[in-house]
């Protein structure tokens, strides 16, 4: 969710600013993609190379993730969504944490969206803390293991693999984010600036998924022989 400085920025406005109008986008955005029918959305917001920006902007993204926590976890169970945080979280004060296992807490039993925000998360560390805790649980993984194995020891073992990754601002790259997960992902990398992405924008990102084949190492030949094979069988069974 890039963008929220220039943003702030183009207005004559103090960075912070701009970030309070991203958390009022990831509103928003949670409401929308809960009435499209999406039933996982992961946000990207805070990195565990964010630590390295100005103490002060740090420090007020902090409180801004408190505040949010407390104004909105509420509002979160009341319309069915599960909270969720994945990343490292030895360095938040023990306020924060104790507000985000609160949060999780209540919502654990909700089904209609899971929200995932990734907070002092890197790709990187993802992995090797699921490789970490892989071998302390089964040491005789040490001389080989597969993916099966890995895989629910990865911060979002809970979840499907991504089908779509959007980051806005006009930077093309991951920046280190789920590096496992995001193997089969659509990239859509959009110039518009986080708070402007609306739910105008979503639109224009999700009909872009829509209009690829994801092939997943088959050829288009053989997509279609399948999607046909389905059809046939459908229209069979339907007699």
């Amino acid at each position: 969710m890039d963008g929220n400085g220039r943003w702030a920025r183009q207005r004559f406005l103090p960075r912070i600013a701009g970030h309070r109008r991203g958390v009022e986008n990831v509103r928003s955005t949670v409401r929308a993609c809960a009435q499209k029918g999406i039933e996982f959305l992961t946000l990207f917001a805070f990195s565990s190379e964010n630590w390295r920006r100005p103490a002060d902007e740090v420090s007020f993204l902090m409180q801004l993730f408190v505040i949010a926590l407390e104004q909105e976890v509420a509002k979160l169970h009341e319309n069915d969504i599960r909270f969720k945080v994945i990343g490292d979280l030895s360095r938040f004060e023990p306020r924060l944490t104790r507000l985000i296992a609160e949060a999780e807490q209540l919502t654990r039993d909700n089904t209609r969206l899971t929200l995932t925000v990734a907070a002092n998360y890197g790709g990187r560390w993802d992995i090797i803390q699921a490789v970490t805790r892989m071998l302390k649980d089964k040491p005789q993984l040490a001389d080989g293991f597969a993916e099966v194995d890995l895989s629910p020891y990865l911060s979002l073992a809970y979840a499907p693999e991504p089908d779509l990754f959007i980051r806005t601002g006009g930077e093309q790259r991951i920046s280190n984010f789920l590096l496992w997960q995001l193997a089969y992902t659509e990239m859509y990398f959009t110039d518009t600036l986080w708070p402007d992405f609306d739910t105008a924008a979503l639109d224009r990102a999700i009909t872009s998924y829509r209009q690829r084949e994801r092939r997943f190492g088959h050829t288009s030949e053989q997509l279609q022989a399948v999607a046909a094979e389905s059809t046939l069988r459908h229209a069979s069974e339907g007699r």
